[in-house]
């Protein structure tokens, strides 16, 4: 099992902070295209991603039990 946490506006918009997924071995972006798709989150690409509490990039693999972080990215001023 593969434990997604959501942050910022993906967190509200999924209307929670974590999900699991059923597999193992995936790419990030496939992880991407399935959070997105069950919960409606749109594109994906601007949103930086954490394996484990280090940044992967979307052909990194994550495997069963890994921790993967969705990141958007944060305006201030």
């Amino acid at each position: 099992m593969i434990t997604v946490l959501l942050f910022a506006h993906l967190q509200e918009q999924a209307g929670k902070s974590s999900t699991k997924l059923d597999d193992k071995n995936l790419t990030v972006l496939q992880v991407k295209e399935k959070i997105a798709k069950e919960y409606k989150l749109g594109d994906l690409s601007h949103v930086m991603v954490a394996i484990n509490e280090d940044y992967a990039l979307n052909e990194d693999i994550v495997r069963e039990g890994d921790v993967v972080a969705f990141i958007p990215p944060v305006s201030g001023g």
